[in-house]
C-alpha cells in the first residue's frame, strides 16, 4: 500500500517512467501484431488442398535449413502414382512453378510473383481456381490467364519465359493469378517438383491422410496439413516478410533499449531526490531489503499502468505501422491484421520486466541510504560515483571500444549491427561515467562566465560545476538520442557514398544491361548481347564424399571460358572449405530438375563476389534449370548496344551503381528515420521529466534567490541557460559515443569498396535532434520555475 501511496504523492516524478513504458509497450505491441499477422499463411493456390507433400530440406553451409530438394520428373511421377492409389487420396497433383510474364504493348505487365506465375493447368484445381471463360489449354501454344489481365479468349498474347518472348493463344481465363499451360509444357519449363497437392477422399481427415501418405515418401519428403501448408509460400512473399521482420526487429530492439535507458534514468533521478524521505523510513526501522522491494514495487505498478494504456495505443498504431511497411514495399499487399493473445501478453510482460529491470539500480541505491540522511539536504543526484557504477562504466567503455574495432573488420551484412551495438554500449558507458565527465566539460564550456560581472552567468557556472551528478542525470537521455541520431544518419550518408562509388569504380569501362520490369534477363536478351559477363544463378545440392546430407549452395553458370569447362566447377576458397572439397575432388551435385551430375573441382580460387563461389558452365545450368533467368549483363563499352532490348534498360557504370543501391538506400533511410523518431521521442520524455524534477527539487534555492532580489525574468533566464548548457554537454557526449563506430564503419567500407570514405555526418539531422531536445528541456524548465515562483495561497 505504501508503494501505491508513494505513486500518488510523487506522481509527477513517475510520469516519465509511465510514459516511457506506455510508448515502449505500444511500439512493441504494434510490431508484434504486425509480425504475427505477416507470418506465412497457406498460399491461395493451395487453399483447396487437404495436405501438401513437400521434399525434404537441405541445410546451407551454416547448417540452417533452407531449400527443399526437388523431386525429379520420374521420381515425382512415381510418387503421384503411389499417392493416387491410396484410398485416402482422391487426387494427387504435382505443382510446377516457373517464370512467366505477359507483355502488353511491348512492355512487361507488372507482376511481383512473375518468377512463380507459370503452372500446369491441372494445378489450378488445387486452389481451386474456376475457369470463368473458355477452356483448358490443349497444346504448347495455348495458355489460360487470370481474368484480371483483361485479355479475351482467342487473343494472341506475348508471354516472356526464361527462353524469351513467345506468342500464345489465350483459350480461357480463371479467377486467380498466374499463367496456366498444359502440364507437359510446364514439365518442360520446370522438370523438378517441389510440391504435390493432395485432396482427401470423402470422409478422410487431415491426420488420416497424412498418416497414409507419409510412408509413400519414404524419407524423401514430408506431408504437411492445415497451417503447415504455409511452408510452400512464394519466394517473393518470403523475401518481403524477411525485410519487414528486419525492420520490425530493429524498431522493437531500439524501443526495448530506450525504454530501459529512460526508465532507469528517470527512476534513478526520482529516487535520488527522495533520499531524505528514504532516510526517514530507515530511521523508522525499514530494512534495506524492504526499501528495495518498495522501489521495485513502485516500478511494477508504474509498468502495469503503462502497459494497460500502451496496449490499446499499440493496437491503434498497428494499422499505421502496416501502412508504412506497405509504402516501403516490405509487406504483402493483401496482408490483413489479426490480433491474437500472445503479442499482447508478450508486450505486457516485456513492459513490466523492462520497468523493473530499469528500476533495479535505483532500488539498490535506495537500499543503501543511511538513516542519518533524513537530516541532510537532498543532494541525491550529486553524490560521488559508487564503485559498482564506476566498474560497470569502465567495463562498458572497454566493451564499446572492442565492438568499435570489430565494426571495421566485420562482414558487410553485420557492419551496421556491429556499429549499432557499439553505440549502445558506449552510450551506457557515457551515462554511467557522465558525472566524472560533465563537471570538467561544463567547467571548460563556462570558463568565460568566470570573468563576467553579472551574477547570472556565475550562477549557471557554479550550479553545473558544483552539482555535476544532477547535470549528468539530465544529460543521459540527450546522449542516447544524439548518439543514435549521429550513428544512424551518419551510417546512411556513409553507405550512400561508399557503395555506389565502389561499384562504379569496379565497373568502369562497361555498360550494364539490366531487367526493366522483369525479374531477370531471358536467353533472348543474352543472345542479343554475346560479349560480356552473363551469369545465370541457380541453387544446387552438393554431397561431398563422406557427407550424410547434401548442402545447398548458390551456383553460377558462366560463359567465361576460364571457368566454364564442361563437367567441372570452380570454387571460392570459403565455399570449398565449408564443403571440405579440394582441387581434383569429385562431388555429386543435384540440380533444380532433380537430376544429379558428378562435377570435378577444377580450381579453388580466392573468394570473388564478381565471379561467384561455385561456378560451372552456363550450359550446365541452362540444361538442369531451364526456368532460371540471367542476372545483369556486363558488356564492354565497345560492344554497347545501340538500343535497349524490350524488357531491359542500358546503364553506364555510375547510373547502374546509383540505381542498384537506390532500393537499399530508400529502405535504410526510412528505417533510420523511424528509429531516430523513436530515440528522440524517448529522449524528450526523459529530458522533460528530469528537467522538471530537478528544477522542482530546487524550490528553496529559487525562493532564496527571489528573496535576495532576483527577478522572475532573471531566474527564468538562468534556468533556461543551465538547461541549454546541460543539453549542449549531452549533445557533445552523444556525438563522442557515435563517432568512433562511424569511423570504424567508414574504414571497413573503404577496404571493402576500394574508395576512400571519410566520416560522414548528417549535420541537419543532428542539429534538429539537439534542437528538439533543447526545446523540450527549456520549456519544461521554464514551466517548472514559473510554477515554483507563483505565490503560495494563504
Amino acid at each position: 500500500m505504501l508503494a501505491l501511496a508513494n505513486l500518488r504523492e510523487h506522481r509527477r516524478a513517475f510520469l516519465a517512467a509511465f510514459l516511457a513504458v506506455l510508448v515502449g509497450v505500444g511500439l512493441i505491441t504494434a510490431t508484434l501484431v504486425v509480425h504475427d499477422s505477416s507470418l506465412p499463411r497457406v498460399p491461395d493456390r493451395y487453399s483447396g488442398t487437404t495436405a501438401l507433400a513437400l521434399p525434404r530440406q537441405a541445410a546451407d553451409t551454416d547448417g540452417r535449413a533452407r531449400d527443399r530438394i526437388p523431386w525429379g520428373r520420374a521420381e515425382s511421377a512415381a510418387l503421384v502414382r503411389e499417392l493416387t492409389a491410396l484410398e485416402e487420396v482422391a487426387s494427387a497433383v504435382p505443382d510446377r512453378s516457373f517464370y512467366a510474364q505477359a507483355f502488353l504493348g511491348g512492355r512487361p505487365v507488372e507482376d511481383e510473383g512473375a518468377l512463380e506465375a507459370g503452372h500446369g493447368f491441372a494445378a489450378a484445381g488445387l486452389a481451386p481456381y474456376r475457369t470463368v471463360e473458355g477452356r483448358a489449354p490443349r497444346s504448347d501454344r495455348e495458355v489460360v490467364v487470370d481474368r484480371a489481365l483483361g485479355v479475351a479468349a482467342g487473343t494472341t498474347l506475348t508471354v516472356n519465359l526464361s527462353e524469351g518472348r513467345r506468342d500464345f493463344t489465350v483459350v480461357g481465363a480463371v479467377d486467380g493469378p498466374g499463367h496456366w499451360f498444359t502440364d507437359a509444357f510446364a514439365a518442360g519449363q520446370q522438370p523438378g517438383v517441389r510440391a504435390i497437392g493432395l485432396i482427401a477422399a470423402e470422409g478422410v481427415s487431415d491426420a488420416e491422410l497424412a498418416a497414409a501418405a507419409e510412408p509413400v515418401l519414404d524419407g524423401t519428403g514430408t506431408v504437411v496439413v492445415g497451417d503447415g501448408r504455409s511452408a510452400a509460400q512464394p519466394a517473393h512473399l518470403a523475401h518481403k516478410r524477411f525485410l519487414g521482420s528486419q525492420l520490425l526487429g530493429a524498431m522493437a530492439l531500439l524501443a526495448l533499449f530506450t525504454t530501459v535507458f529512460t526508465v532507469a534514468a528517470t527512476l534513478a533521478l526520482a529516487t535520488g531526490l527522495r533520499r531524505r524521505e528514504l532516510g526517514l523510513l530507515r530511521a523508522l526501522g525499514a530494512s534495506p531489503g524492504w526499501i528495495r522491494r518498495m522501489i521495485l514495487g513502485e516500478a511494477a505498478l508504474v509498468a502495469v499502468a503503462g502497459s494497460a494504456v500502451g496496449l490499446p495505443v499499440g493496437l491503434a498504431g498497428a494499422p499505421l505501422l502496416l501502412s508504412v511497411l506497405r509504402r516501403l514495399g516490405v509487406a504483402a499487399p493483401d496482408l490483413a491484421l489479426r490480433v491474437s493473445a500472445w503479442p499482447l501478453l508478450t508486450a505486457t510482460g516485456i513492459g513490466v520486466a523492462v520497468c523493473v529491470l530499469g528500476a533495479w539500480t535505483a532500488a539498490r541505491q535506495a537500499a543503501r541510504v543511511a538513516p542519518l540522511e533524513a537530516m541532510l539536504p537532498t543532494r541525491g543526484a550529486n553524490r560521488p560515483l559508487s564503485r559498482a557504477r564506476t566498474v560497470c562504466g569502465l567495463v562498458a567503455l572497454a566493451g564499446g571500444g572492442a565492438l568499435t574495432g570489430t565494426t571495421a573488420v566485420t562482414s558487410a551484412d553485420d557492419r551496421v549491427n556491429a556499429a549499432l551495438s557499439a553505440t549502445m554500449v558506449l552510450t551506457v558507458a557515457a551515462a554511467l561515467l557522465a558525472p566524472v565527465v560533465v563537471g570538467p566539460l561544463a567547467r571548460a564550456l563556462t570558463r568565460p562566465f568566470a570573468r563576467c560581472r553579472s551574477a547570472q552567468p556565475l550562477l549557471v557556472r557554479r550550479e553545473l560545476t558544483a552539482h555535476p551528478g544532477r547535470a549528468a542525470a539530465l544529460a543521459a537521455p540527450v546522449i542516447a538520442a544524439v548518439g543514435f541520431a549521429v550513428l544512424l544518419t551518419g551510417t546512411v550518408e556513409t553507405m550512400r557514398v561508399a557503395y555506389p562509388a565502389g561499384e562504379a569504380l569496379k565497373l568502369a569501362g562497361r555498360v550494364i544491361v539490366v531487367p526493366d520490369g522483369t525479374p531477370g534477363n531471358s536467353e533472348e536478351v543474352v543472345e542479343a548481347h554475346p560479349v560480356g559477363r552473363a551469369a545465370v544463378p541457380t541453387r544446387a545440392f552438393v554431397t561431398p564424399e563422406g557427407a550424410a546430407e547434401p548442402t545447398v549452395v548458390d551456383v553460377i553458370g558462366s560463359r567465361d571460358p576460364r571457368w566454364s569447362a564442361p563437367g567441372s566447377a570452380v570454387l571460392g576458397a570459403r565455399t570449398a572449405d565449408d564443403l571440405g572439397l579440394r582441387t581434383g575432388d569429385r562431388a555429386p551435385v543435384r540440380f533444380a530438375d532433380g537430376r544429379t551430375v558428378v562435377l570435378r573441382v577444377a580450381e579453388v580460387l580466392p573468394d570473388d563476389p564478381a565471379r561467384g563461389d561455385f561456378v560451372v558452365a552456363r550450359s550446365v545450368v541452362r540444361e538442369h534449370d531451364p526456368a532460371a533467368l540471367t542476372d545483369d549483363l556486363f558488356v564492354p563499352a565497345a560492344h554497347a548496344p545501340a538500343s535497349a532490348h524490350p524488357g531491359t534498360a542500358v546503364h553506364d557504370a555510375v547510373r547502374f551503381a546509383l540505381e542498384d543501391y537506390r532500393v537499399d538506400a530508400e529502405l535504410t533511410e526510412s528505417l533510420t528515420w523511424l528509429l531516430v523518431a523513436v530515440a528522440v521521442g524517448y529522449s524528450a520524455i526523459a529530458v522533460a521529466n528530469g528537467t522538471a524534477a530537478a528544477t522542482h527539487s530546487r524550490r528553496r534555492d529559487l525562493a532564496v534567490l527571489r528573496a535576495t532580489g532576483g527577478t522572475r525574468r532573471q531566474l527564468l533566464r538562468t534556468a533556461a541557460a543551465e538547461t541549454a548548457l546541460v543539453v549542449g554537454v549531452g549533445g557533445l557526449l552523444g556525438v563522442a559515443v557515435a563517432v568512433p563506430p562511424l569511423l570504424g564503419m567508414a574504414s571497413g567500407l573503404s577496404q571493402l569498396t576500394g574508395v576512400g570514405v571519410g566520416l560522414r555526418l548528417n549535420l541537419p539531422a543532428v542539429v534538429g535532434v539537439v534542437a528538439a531536445t533543447l526545446l523540450v528541456a527549456v520549456v519544461a524548465a521554464l514551466v517548472t520555475v514559473h510554477r515554483a515562483l507563483r505565490p503560495t495561497p494563504r
